[in-house]
């Protein structure tokens, strides 16, 4: 304080004696935070209200609250007292699950939030660089009016899509900010977030199928999948269901079969071709919909060979047990798609079949696409194999869900196309 700083940050547990120590001579420049840190959970409203009339009576110019979320809902009740607070008031939920809180400050009212200078040196966990709050999340530009975009997902740090979509986003000067939502109950999330301004989420593993029942209405191509990959609220505050993935993959593998002009083609290079998908889930079921609805025949495999059965009786197709690959050869000319999350970061020595049974196939396709070539792809090319990279897939189930995002706005997909290509 004597050296002119302009805040002091002093724990509330020591904030009388360092009041008696100053003994009231504090600079009129300089302001006095009080902060108080729980490290195991986020209290209730009530709680943290009464806690911040604690800090200030201490003589706190500024209130800091931190907390630490087990659940991404238990940033709302933050939310919630930072909007209504009548002092100056610094709300942070600490954890990956409470990275919003941080992003989202400035739209609550928080008056400042923390960024770490060094992404390997954090003093806290859950902050974000300040690189990533000027740059990705744009948060100068955050308010009161802002929509709230973003992905749920668990794992999700991995995800490229809030890179993708917040430079989209900013690129047309559209209000919204897009983030990485760590979630663990699909529903649980958005009963809590239930404002219009949390107006659009894109939903990946392992919400895709639980999506489907937290809708109030489906696109009718989703509703026949059986999985969403993005939600649309609507201003009455009705949840609309839509998939994005089905098109986005099966374009992508048309494109790797056929070449240059395969979409203007009069029939799918599909039509007719033996398509396995790996995995049942919620990219499966959208690839093996797809697949078939361009006249394939589509063969499941799956770990759980129940869920591949199922599958495959939905869509007309046959199931195989997974370790069933290894031998699989029924024809020459398949192609393979993996719809798992087998291979992906942080568990990139995983793959769905054997490198010995990859000659099998004319094409291989990998819907994960971090990293941009997974053990898969890479050991097909290695087999002499053609490959499709699950990053065409990517930007192309963005592009449908950035128009969704946007009230129909076009996608820039030659945007899209740079930053896909300089971050995965």
């Amino acid at each position: 304080m004597e050296l002119g700083v302009d805040y002091v940050d002093i724990e509330l547990k020591v904030a009388d004696k360092f009041m008696s120590f100053i003994s009231g001579h504090k600079p009129e420049k300089c302001k006095l935070i009080v902060s108080s840190h729980n490290y195991e959970y986020t209290p209730s409203c009530e709680e943290i209200t009464n806690l911040v009339a604690r800090i200030q009576a201490v003589g706190a110019d500024i209130v800091k609250v931190a907390t630490t979320a087990k659940d991404i809902v238990d940033v709302s009740r933050m939310f919630q007292v930072m909007v209504h607070c009548q002092v100056p008031m610094i709300g942070l939920v600490m954890s990956e699950r409470g990275l919003m809180s941080r992003v989202l400050a400035p739209k609550f009212g928080g008056y400042l939030t923390f960024g770490i200078l060094n992404a390997t040196k954090t003093s806290a966990s859950g902050q974000p660089t300040v690189e990533d709050l000027l740059n990705i999340y744009n948060i100068k530009c955050i308010g009161p009016d802002t929509k709230v975009l973003g992905l749920i997902a668990n794992p999700v740090k991995q995800s490229k899509s809030p890179i993708l979509h917040n430079k989209c986003l900013q690129s047309i000067g559209y209000n919204a900010v897009y983030l990485p939502l760590l979630g663990d109950n699909l529903a649980s999330f958005l009963e809590t977030y239930s404002s219009p301004d949390f107006s659009g989420f894109s939903c990946s593993l392992p919400f895709k199928v639980d999506a489907v029942q937290c809708c109030d209405e489906h696109d009718p191509v989703a509703k026949s999948i059986g999985a969403i990959n993005t939600i649309i609220r609507r201003p009455d505050g009705k949840l609309v269901g839509y998939n994005t993935d089905y098109i986005g993959a099966i374009s992508a593998i048309e494109d790797g079969i056929g070449g240059p002009g395969s979409k203007d083609a009069a029939s799918s290079p599909l039509a007719g071709r033996l398509v396995v998908v790996v995995g049942a889930g919620g990219a499966g079921k959208a690839i093996a919909y797809g697949a078939k609805e361009k006249g394939a025949r589509v063969v499941i495999a799956n770990r759980t060979y129940e869920k591949a059965v199922s599958l495959a009786n939905a869509i007309g197709g046959q199931a195989l047990r997974l370790e069933d690959l290894e031998t699989f050869r029924p024809e020459e000319g398949m192609i393979l798609a993996n719809a798992t999350s087998l291979g992906m970061y942080p568990n990139v020595d995983g793959t769905p079949i054997p490198k010995k049974a990859l000659g099998f196939y004319d094409v291989v396709f990998d819907a994960v696409y971090a990293p941009k070539v997974t053990r898969l792809l890479r050991e097909a090319e290695e087999c002499g194999v053609k490959v499709v990279s699950g990053v065409e897939m990517f930007i192309r189930q963005a592009m449908g869900q950035f128009e969704r995002f946007t009230g129909g706005i076009e996608a820039p997909e030659c945007l899209m196309r740079e930053i896909a290509a300089k971050y995965t």
